[in-house]
């Protein structure tokens, strides 16, 4: 649900330094609400889709799934670049003054909280899928006859790849690897009366829950949990010994990859060891099972060497993003309704059968779509691919983020290259958790005749953006598509994202300027329709700003609405904050940090803040101005976070036909009627789910209300 790439408490080098709280500003020092607690609200509206009756039980289940995995990255990212900081002594106060020690301690404290709740959610959904004819059985709930089918696939399937490690003397304390499942085992030696500690890895690579019987259908179906099965067949393990007792565990570790990069460095081979070491990270967390016993309990403390506050004592089962699997059951009763995206009516052929010429659609006039609503396949994958076949296309550039495992995009760069033409990708290979992956893409490029670039020292590439030039007519002419999300055909089912396919000279002067920044030892800082950071970025946006609130003071028309993954940059929200004193009404959109206040008088009186999550997660990025009625909207791939702004290459590109203007203000004016599902943030920092109206009817989602919307279209056949 979240990317929690980089940690935004970090200190800026060579940027412009961070406003000291109230000093200067003319604004109170309270005016911004803590990054880190702000990301646990955005978890918390995680988990309260699980917790409502009203979504599909096996969504609910998803929704926990997500809200355990959201947790993790959060601690191993972002608790552990604290807690690193605060260990070597840079740590600096947080963006509301406080100190990083007592920010810690908040987050333990909320965190656990949550966790806590999050059991108790996973029991309430449990007992609704068991009414549903999916649930979850104990091994002491189970007859003699489940009891010889289990320990017959345990034989089969799970005995031959355990490995209990001993502790002891002989045999030190195994190195745990972090997010694993593990159970700690206590035996007593009958012939000494010793007892002993052994320690199991639960293999990740079997299914976490275990069918009962194999021959259930998924209407009526039977799960045990791997550690549960295991933990039933323990005397196996250790022949001749008594097994005293067992327990649950797992360890959260820092597995924040740090690359120092010079001029001369391979970064691939500096990112491979730094992957190698990630690893070893030091422990950040660690989950017990709330049955197990002090004298184990203060093994693994000592062992980790972590304090009692990292302790998180919790009802089994442990680590609930095993929940994802329930995906596969084919309950369609249990999960949202189907949804299959249309193909946008600018690139549909005249019957079903014909190939559109994307490349004639784009020349037309430019083309705005929207993931997942419309497809990605029949759009940006499409227009790649026909680029690298089409005889007529001299060039091809794109960056590359994140993509799948199996990618077409990458195969239709290698098809490109293979047919002669000039072929170049930009790939981060830092994009956190995927570097593995890009590694490998990176080299099966350039082993097919790919010009590979891997960005600029000391920033990430996270833009996304494809330039083709194709030659018509003796004249070379400049395609691009500039989008909010990334190359990914299997993300482009669950994120909303939108991307505009342009045939601007303009623009394409743009993409040319910018690529020979990415690729080469340009200098540029000046372009035609594209905001670029970290030169420009920032400064753009404010400037926009500023005049919105010039435009209020003097008593003109003025407006603002933002659509943002995360808004964190204090001086965006600080003139956010001086835009609204002057008048302009202000509408901010964010699905996950935010750390403006909204509807605060004196301060933010005309802000308001809204959140929407669902079965989509919300991803498109927009920056709108009324500019006195010749309205300035702009779409890409920026967050208003530091690392966007000062830390990578970011591309917004503006939006000038006046259906797409119309559009984004569409989408707008659902996500804050009061007659839509939604978070409204309050004056006192807390997020409201307002989710049924005042006849106590449940109100619409939004994105359920765009589905209709697009299917309404594509029967109509057209917008």
């Amino acid at each position: 649900m979240t990317d929690m790439s980089d940690n935004e408490s970090a200190p800026r080098t060579g940027q412009i330094a961070l406003p000291t709280p109230g000093a200067e500003t003319g604004l109170p020092a309270d005016r911004y609400m803590d990054r880190e607690l702000s990301w646990l609200a955005f978890n918390q509206r995680v988990l309260e889709l699980a917790e409502d009756p009203n979504v599909p039980v096996l969504e609910r289940a998803n929704f926990l799934a997500i809200f355990a995995s959201n947790l993790d990255e959060f601690f191993m990212v972002r608790v552990a670049g604290l807690k690193r900081r605060i260990t070597t002594g840079l740590a600096v106060p947080t963006n509301v003054g406080r100190q990083p020690v007592d920010l810690l301690a908040d987050i333990n404290a909320a965190a656990y909280a949550l966790q806590l709740r999050h059991a108790r959610c996973w029991e309430t959904v449990q007992q609704a899928l068991a009414d549903s004819g999916v649930s979850f059985s104990r091994w002491s709930e189970l007859d003699e006859a489940d009891h010889h089918i289990l320990t017959e696939y345990y034989e089969r399937h799970i005995y031959p790849v355990l490995m209990p490690l001993a502790v002891d003397p002989a045999h030190p304390f195994p190195y745990i690897s972090g997010r694993a499942l593990n159970l700690s085992i206590r035996v007593r030696n009958p012939r000494t009366g010793k007892i002993e500690f052994a320690r199991l890895k639960v293999p990740h690579l079997i299914p976490r829950y275990v069918r009962v019987d194999q021959r259930e259908t998924d209407a009526a179906v039977r799960f045990i949990a791997l550690e549960e099965l295991i933990a039933n067949q323990l005397d196996g393990l250790f022949p001749g010994m008594e097994v005293v007792d067992h327990h649950v565990f797992r360890v959260t570790r820092n597995e924040d990859v740090e690359i120092e990069e010079d001029e001369t460095e391979n970064l691939i081979q500096a990112l491979e060891k730094e992957l190698l070491r990630r690893r070893f990270g030091p422990p950040i967390r660690l989950e017990i099972s709330d049955d197990m016993d002090e004298t184990t309990l203060n093994l693994l403390i000592s062992e980790f060497d972590i304090d009692r506050e990292q302790v998180y004592t919790l009802p089994s089962p442990l680590d609930l993003a095993g929940l994802f699997a329930l995906g596969r059951l084919e309950r369609p009763d249990l999960k949202y309704t189907p949804h299959i995206p249309v193909t946008n009516p600018q690139f549909r052929g005249a019957t079903p059968n014909e190939q559109p010429d994307l490349f004639r659609a784009i020349a037309r006039r430019e083309v705005l779509v929207h993931h997942p609503y419309e497809s990605f396949s029949t759009s940006v994958q499409a227009f790649i691919e026909q680029a690298a076949t089409d005889p007529n296309v001299l060039a091809i550039k794109q960056t590359l983020y994140r993509t799948s495992g199996d990618s077409p995009i990458v195969a239709a760069l290698i098809k490109a290259a293979e047919a002669g033409k000039q072929v170049l990708a930009l790939v981060e290979v830092k994009a956190r958790f995927d570097e593995e992956a890009n590694i490998t893409w990176a080299r099966q490029l350039e082993q097919a005749g790919v010009h590979v670039v891997y960005g600029l020292v000391g920033l990430k590439t996270h833009c996304k953006l494809v330039h083709v030039i194709r030659e018509e007519q003796g004249q070379l002419r400049h395609y691009g598509h500039i989008g909010t999300g990334n190359y990914n055909p299997k993300t482009s089912r669950i994120y909303e994202d939108l991307g505009l396919f342009t045939r601007s000279e303009e623009v394409g002067r743009d993409l040319t300027r910018l690529f020979n920044v990415l690729s080469g030892y340009a200098i540029q800082t000046e372009y035609s329709r594209l905001l670029v950071a970290p030169e420009g970025l920032r400064s753009g946006l404010i400037e926009r700003i500023e005049r919105e609130a010039q435009s209020a003071r003097e008593g003109r028309p003025s407006g603002i609405r933002f659509k943002a993954n995360s808004m964190v940059d204090e001086e965006v929200i600080d003139a956010l904050y001086r835009a609204s004193q002057a008048g302009v009404p202000i509408d901010v959109w964010v699905r996950g940090i935010c750390a403006i206040r909204a509807g605060v008088p004196g301060l933010s009186d005309n802000i308001r803040a809204r959140s929407i999550l669902g079965r989509y997660l919300e991803h498109s990025r927009i920056y709108a101005f009324h500019n006195e009625g010749d309205r300035e909207v702009f779409i890409g791939s920026a967050d208003l976070m530091h690392r966007n702004l000062d830390r990578r290459i970011e591309v917004l590109t503006r939006l000038v036909e006046q259906d797409h203007l119309d559009r984004i203000d569409e989408l707008f004016d659902l996500a804050f009627s009061p007659g839509v599902s939604t978070w409204k943030l309050r004056a006192s920092g807390e997020w409201q789910r307002t989710a049924l109206g005042e006849d106590g009817e449940l109100l619409p989602d939004l994105q359920d209300l765009i589905m209709a919307e697009r299917a309404s279209a594509r029967t109509r056949g057209g917008r």
